[in-house]
C-alpha cells in the first residue's frame, strides 16, 4: 500500500500517476498538451508518418495510451495500448479479435452484466462459451481445450476474487490466452500483466477517471501479434476514443494515486460499518480480513477497490434506505469521486438478491459518509 519507491527502482505510484504518458517539456507549450481535433491529417506522398486519418491514430490518444502503459506495466517493454469509446468496445474488441468458428472461450457466470449478451453473440459466430464462477479458481474445471479465459477479479459485483497467476499458468499450459477485466482494480490496485496475463482490459469510465463525464475503455497487452488483432478490430468497427474524452482522460490520472488511496480507505471504513449492522448481510469488501476473498486478494492486489457490497432484508427497505441517503446518489457505474449506491437487481442481469446494493465510494469526508448511511439505516428500519 505505500506509495514509496519499491524494491525495483520504480518511482512510487503518485509520481508514476502524475507524469505518466506526459511528453517531454518544450518551451513555452503546456505540460499536457490540448486535444487534437482532426478527421485527417496532412499526407503528402507516401504515408511513412504516425498520422494519416483520425480512425486509425490520434495524437491525443498516443500520450493516454502511453500514459495507461505506463501504469499497467511500469518499466515493462513490448508492451502496447489502445484506447477505445468505452469499455465494452475494449471488452469486445479481445474476445472478436481473438475468437473463431470452433474456439471454446471461458468467461465468469458472475461476471459483468452485459457478458451474458456478449455470450449469445459468441454463440451466434460458433464459438464455444463455457462458464464457471470467479470464486475458488473455479474457472479452471472448464478450462480444457479453450482459446482464451476472460477473468473478472475482483468480480463486478459479487467481489470475488481469483488466483489469477494459477488461472494463468494453467491456461498457458493448455495454449490458451488470457485477458483479465482490471476495470475494479484499476492499475494501481492489480496489475494483470505482471501475474502474467496476455491482455489488461478495463473501463476507464470507472475510477481510472473518475469523475463520471466520460465514456472511455482500453486494452493492454504483451503479445504484439495479438495486440495487431485487437488494433484491426478497432480499425474496423470505429471504436475510437474522441479526443476530448481521451484528454480529459489524460488529465484525470494525474489525480488517480490521490483519488484511489482516499477511496479505499474510506471503502474499508463504510466496510467496517456496515459489518456491526443487524440488518445487514453478505457484507463483501476484499480489504476486510474475514473477507472470503482477502487472503488472495492481499497477495495480488496492491489495494482492494472502492466497491462495497451488501444486501438488506428486502427490495421495499433497500429501496427506503436509497431514497434517505443524501450523500450517496442512486446511480449506475462506480468510481467516480461522488459516491452512487444502487439495487443491482433492477437491472435484472445479475443473479443477486432483491436487496442486493452496490456502493461506489467517493471522496467525501469519511464521517459525513459513514453518518450518511447510519442515518438512512435507521430511516428505512420498518
Amino acid at each position: 500500500m505505500s506509495d514509496a519507491t519499491n524494491d525495483e527502482g520504480r518511482t512510487g505510484d503518485g509520481t508514476r500517476a502524475v507524469r505518466a504518458g506526459l511528453p517531454e517539456p518544450v518551451k513555452y507549450e503546456p505540460t499536457l498538451p490540448g486535444p487534437v481535433f482532426a478527421a485527417h491529417f496532412h499526407l503528402p506522398g507516401e504515408v511513412t508518418g504516425p498520422y494519416a486519418y483520425g480512425r486509425d491514430d490520434n495524437p491525443t490518444w498516443t500520450l493516454l495510451e502511453r500514459a495507461i502503459g505506463e501504469l499497467e506495466a511500469p518499466g515493462a517493454e513490448g508492451v502496447e495500448t489502445l484506447v477505445f469509446a468505452s469499455g465494452m468496445a475494449a471488452i469486445s474488441s479481445v474476445l472478436f479479435s481473438q475468437l473463431r468458428a470452433g474456439d471454446a472461450v471461458v468467461l465468469p457466470s458472475d461476471g459483468y452484466q452485459v457478458l451474458p449478451l456478449v455470450r449469445a453473440q459468441l454463440e451466434a459466430y460458433g464459438i464455444e462459451v463455457r462458464t464457471a464462477p470467479t470464486a475458488g479458481n473455479a474457472q479452471l474445471e472448464v478450462l480444457e481445450g479453450a482459446r482464451l479465459l476472460w477473468i473478472e477479479s475482483p468480480s463486478n459485483p459479487g467481489l470475488d476474487v481469483c488466483d489469477i497467476r494459477r488461472l494463468v499458468d494453467a491456461a498457458h499450459a493448455g495454449g490458451a490466452l488470457v485477458a483479465v477485466d482490471n476495470t475494479l482494480a484499476t492499475p494501481l490496485g492489480q496489475r494483470p500483466l505482471e501475474l502474467g496475463a496476455d491482455f489488461s482490459v478495463a473501463s476507464g469510465t470507472k475510477q481510472l477517471t473518475g469523475h463520471g463525464d466520460v465514456l472511455l475503455g482500453y486494452v493492454t497487452g504483451r503479445d504484439l501479434e495479438a495486440m495487431a488483432a485487437v488494433r484491426r478490430w478497432r480499425k474496423i468497427v470505429g471504436a475510437i476514443s474522441g479526443p476530448m474524452e481521451a484528454w480529459l482522460a489524460h488529465r484525470s490520472i494525474a489525480t488517480l494515486q490521490l483519488r484511489v488511496d482516499r477511496q479505499n480507505a474510506t471503502a474499508l471504513r463504510v466496510a467496517e460499518t456496515l459489518r456491526q449492522r443487524p440488518e445487514v448481510s453478505d457484507l463483501r469488501y476484499p480489504g476486510l480480513p474475514e473477507d472470503p476473498s482477502h487472503k488472495i486478494a492481499s497477495q495480488q492486489m496492491h489495494r482492494y477497490g472502492c466497491v462495497v457490497s451488501f444486501t438488506l432484508p428486502t427490495r421495499a427497505r433497500a429501496e427506503r434506505f436509497l431514497t434517505a441517503l443524501r450523500l450517496v446518489e442512486d446511480a449506475t457505474s462506480f468510481g467516480g469521486v461522488r459516491s452512487t449506491a444502487e439495487r443491482r437487481r433492477r437491472w435484472g442481469g445479475d443473479a443477486v438478491p432483491e436487496g442486493f446494493i452496490r456502493m461506489s465510494v467517493g471522496a467525501e469526508d469519511p464521517a459525513d459518509l459513514v453518518a450518511d448511511l447510519l442515518r438512512a439505516l435507521d430511516e428505512s428500519s420498518d
